[in-house]
């Protein structure tokens, strides 16, 4: 925890501000008696002031980050890189969890729930399917995996039930268009599958829906069923890899970087010679950092999902920290919602508790924007917003969030922001520049 504390102090870089630890205390002390309003022309002069770039060892600069980084990538790679599974807790009657399973395996399970359904109705018990219980009440945080699992319940969804008759049909239709995907060795995106029967679907939420349920059912990963989504992550830097035989330098990738394939299975052969990974969580502060070759002069990897984190980014980024064994450290808003894609990040999405295994990338830092760089940096006040009802209500259910309390400087965190009910987007950093 203090390794990650002192290695926040290259985050000024970003903005091109330094500052010493006498200013830091008396900031702090400042904070704490009465809170000041920071004019623009008094941040701007801070930060020319106390701009001080790689000299001498300084702590803040390029030698002092990257000794650090090191350090933390030292402890990283001492860690086992096998995670925890329900069968090493003895629990896995009592929870679900998936994986991945070859296209063959996953053809003939189809195969044999419906033998299973068409025996059923033959016996005279009518059309159903035993589903996995996806409710909020089912999805349980377990300490000693540090994830979000399932647990190991079932309902019945029949045909011959009102409130469950569109869903089983299309549950089979959705079955038999997989089956057929699989068959031919190919992958489709959601959105082929929706328009094979758009009539029946009727919304692309219909037929998305069920292919959680079917990998629940099957026991595999949706990656297994060979329906990806549309590509959104995007990475640049210091990584190398092949994606299906093509050899991949993500160094020559512009200023856009390289979008992350849907299928990351063919992604292969990860080099890098990156100290950390840096995730961020606007497209904006990507293409930033990307234009100005960033991940030059600190080596690293950078990656963003362009906002609320899809499964491909989150199979990327947890592959590439299982492979590669780097630190990843977080730059996202200093709001709720900022806390709310670390989380999933790290411990899972609710909807997708069943595969949170291979797609959670655990112990990701959170280097900021948190709330208290607010006053630390002297963020102008034209920079700050006001949290809504809204933000103010998320935020307070963060706090009791698991991953929130065990990290006592992020409940700290918290409570600054709900307490003075101010929050800031990264953008907040351009009030210094734009570099």
């Amino acid at each position: 925890t203090n390794l990650v504390s002192k290695l926040r102090a290259f985050f000024p870089l970003l903005c091109l501000w330094r500052f010493d630890k006498r200013e830091r205390e008396r900031d702090n002390m400042s904070s704490k008696n009465k809170k000041q309003k920071v004019l623009p022309d008094e941040g701007v002069n801070f930060a020319l002031k106390k701009l001080k770039d790689g000299q001498k060892g300084r702590d803040g600069s390029l030698e002092n980050v990257l000794k650090k980084v090191q350090k933390l990538e030292a402890i990283v790679k001492s860690q086992p890189s096998r995670r925890k599974t329900l069968k090493d807790l003895n629990m896995e009657e009592l929870y679900r969890e998936v994986m991945d399973r070859p296209e063959t395996e996953i053809a003939a399970a189809i195969e044999q729930v419906m033998l299973a359904v068409a025996k059923s109705i033959m016996d005279g018990n009518g059309f159903a399917y035993q589903l996995p219980s996806r409710g909020q009440n089912d999805q349980v945080y377990i300490d000693q995996l540090d994830r979000i699992v399932l647990k190991n319940k079932s309902t019945s969804a029949a045909f011959t039930n009102m409130s469950s008759v569109r869903k089983v049909t299309i549950l089979t239709r959705v079955m038999q268009l997989v089956h057929g995907v699989l068959s031919k060795g190919i992958h489709v995106t959601k959105r082929d599958l929706f328009y094979t029967d758009v009539k029946l679907f009727k919304d692309q939420k219909d037929s998305d829906g069920v292919l959680d349920d079917i990998s629940c059912l099957l026991g595999c990963t949706r990656n297994s069923l060979h329906v990806v989504a549309s590509e959104k992550g995007v990475v640049v830097g210091k990584l190398r890899y092949k994606e299906d035989g093509d050899e991949i330098d993500c160094t020559k990738m512009g200023v856009g970087g390289k979008a992350i394939p849907s299928n990351v299975d063919k992604v292969t052969d990860l080099r890098t010679d990156a100290k950390f990974v840096l995730l961020v969580e606007k497209d904006a502060a990507f293409m930033r950092l990307a234009e100005d070759r960033f991940y030059n002069k600190y080596p690293c990897i950078i990656i963003t999902a362009k906002g609320q984190p899809d499964v491909a980014t989150r199979l990327f980024l947890s592959k590439v920290k299982r492979e590669l064994k780097l630190p990843v450290l977080a730059l996202v808003d200093a709001d709720p919602y900022g806390l709310k894609i670390i989380s999933v990040y790290m411990q899972g999405s609710k909807n997708m508790a069943f595969d949170s295994a291979n797609l959670t990338t655990p112990d990701i830092k959170w280097l900021g924007v948190r709330p208290s760089d607010l006053d630390k940096f002297k963020i102008p006040e034209q920079c700050r917003l006001e949290m809504t009802a809204k933000d103010i209500e998320t935020g307070n259910h963060m706090l009791k969030e698991d991953f929130i309390q065990q990290n006592p400087d992020w409940v700290k965190e918290v409570e600054i922001m709900l307490k003075t009910k101010t929050k800031a987007e990264i953008q907040a950093l351009s009030s210094y520049g734009f570099q």
